[in-house]
């Protein structure tokens, strides 16, 4: 096996339900049109297939991933795996008892979302009541000794509490803290103009994590995710094209990111019809943008190009409307104006309440 191209992580996304209506949330925006979610049998012989790819770690993912009736037969089964198991998770519907189970079975860790320090706003934001149960989840899952994640996505409706959702990890003794701008595609593409923060926002939120990922060295492992829209050059998304990870959609198809499906001319393959393997080494849609050969100018030259491998394709695609293009992130991509004009914009509408578009259970969004 070539081990440039060796997977290491399963993102296995069980379904698109959700009790939540985030308006940042990475759902396709027209998930409600999919088909049905491939069952446990399906979803155990991809575990056992991933396993003897390499895949040492699974993310069990969504949607929400507790509305899965048969998630216990699914940490038990990547338990015999001896794969290293994450579960993502709003924290709704969620029982102690239930997540002791879990935690029984062979669940190892848990990543558990909150959107603000304050109720009122983080179930506006939320789109539901969820924050008290939040807290609770958090608090069930270091009470049980489960490695806790508390993952916030910021945006201009909470990146000024960063240092209150600090705190508020430090209080339900989190052992790592996510602080991860969004990242805007889908639905967070959608709602940027209410989303995107200032760029003195962003220094400042930076620069208290900065502190806070001192203070705490030790004791809680504190990450700050900058967003795209304000680095000269793009992250290497996913750590490269068909690279590190492999995401199965609750449809059963093979991607290498969670959108690759929505860039048209690429073809994807389905679990149900080939084995993991197979799609892996020789699916056109993985192999596609893998390594750097494939880079138009100016990213063929560029030194980067083996960090980044061109940035995000997904992003050059929603942008630009060419995934084979450079991702307009970068300072030295063309195209590079829709990400400056997206920041003039935020900078003028700084203060302005901007409202929401969330999804809904038909996939159609509202106000």
């Amino acid at each position: 096996m070539n081990n440039e191209h060796r997977p290491y992580t399963l993102i296995a996304e069980l379904t698109y339900r959700c009790p939540l209506h985030c308006p940042y949330c990475s759902n396709p925006l027209d998930f409600a049109e999919h088909g049905n979610e491939i069952d446990a049998d399906t979803w155990l012989r991809v575990f056992h297939e991933a396993e003897e790819l390499g895949v040492v770690q699974l993310n069990l993912t969504g949607g929400e991933p507790l509305l899965r009736d048969d998630l216990e037969l699914l940490v038990e089964g990547a338990r015999k795996l001896d794969l290293y198991t994450n579960l993502i998770t709003s924290g709704i519907p969620l029982t102690s008892q239930r997540l002791s189970r879990l935690r029984a079975l062979g669940l190892d860790s848990v990543q558990i979302s909150i959107q603000s320090t304050r109720r009122s706003v983080a179930d506006r934001i939320a789109g539901a009541p969820s924050f008290n149960r939040k807290l609770d989840a958090m608090r069930w899952a270091t009470s049980l000794e489960i490695p806790l994640t508390v993952n916030v996505v910021l945006h201009r409706e909470n990146i000024s509490e960063i240092e209150e959702l600090i705190a508020l990890a430090e209080c339900v003794s989190a052992d790592r803290l996510e602080l991860a701008n969004t990242q805007y595609l889908g639905w967070a593409l959608k709602n940027r103009a209410a989303l995107l923060p200032t760029r003195e926002q962003i220094e400042r939120a930076r620069t208290v994590a900065a502190e806070a990922k001192a203070r705490l060295r030790g004791s809680m492992e504190v990450l700050f995710v900058t967003p795209d829209y304000y680095t000269d050059h793009p992250k290497s998304c996913m750590e490269g094209w068909g690279r590190r990870f492999i995401v199965v959609n609750p449809e059963g198809l093979a991607l290498p990111c969670h959108l690759a499906h929505t860039i048209p001319g690429l073809r994807f393959e389905h679990v149900t019809q080939r084995r993991l393997s197979d799609i892996w080494h020789h699916s056109a849609g993985f192999n596609r943008f893998r390594g750097n050969e494939w880079l138009p100018d100016p990213c063929r030259t560029c030194e980067r190009r083996v960090l980044d491998f061109g940035g995000c394709r997904c992003q050059a695609f929603h942008l630009s409307g060419d995934a084979g293009m450079p991702d307009p992130a970068c300072s030295l991509a063309p195209g590079h104006d829709v990400i400056e004009s997206a920041r003039t914009q935020a900078d003028r509408t700084a203060g302005i309440p901007v409202l929401f578009e969330y999804r809904t259970g038909r996939g159609r969004s509202s106000r």
